[in-house]
């Protein structure tokens, strides 16, 4: 009995991971290395327009479309799609702290037909960034 228990244990652990979805992130300090080297990537920038003012990173695409819930975000995300399918090169997702809007964009953009293998979510977002040297400020 107690081994069923644990199979059973077992088996609805990984029910509940593989339903929760996987993720491809990009820790900080590996996006800093692709930043310093110039890696050909996109750089889809979901932050509300006021905080993409402040702080984002050079040729990011802004979309304005946290937090990728309603019909009108994804509108905004439909307008970059036809770049990062032509592109082929990878796509960093960067939202104010890496989580559930990176998760919505991720998923959209998988929908849209872009490789998940190409897609990654920064770490921590914009807000989690420790060098404010290589992000573009405000005015």
């Amino acid at each position: 009995m107690k081994r069923f228990m644990v199979m059973m244990a077992l088996l609805l652990g990984y029910a509940f991971t593989a339903a929760a979805g996987s993720y491809n992130y990009v820790e900080q300090a590996q996006f800093k290395q692709w930043l310093e080297k110039g890696k050909d990537m996109a750089i889809v920038d979901i932050q509300v327009p006021a905080e993409f003012q402040q702080h984002h990173f050079k040729a990011a695409l802004e979309t304005g479309a946290f937090p990728v819930k309603s019909a009108a975000d994804k509108q905004k995300l439909d307008a970059v799609v036809p770049k990062l399918a032509a592109a082929k090169n990878d796509v960093v997702v960067v939202c104010p702290r890496g989580g559930g809007g990176a998760k919505n964009t991720y998923d959209y953009l998988k929908s849209k037909g872009i490789d998940e293998k190409r897609i990654f979510i920064l770490k921590e977002g914009m807000q989690g960034w420790p060098h404010k040297e290589l992000a573009v400020a405000g005015k």
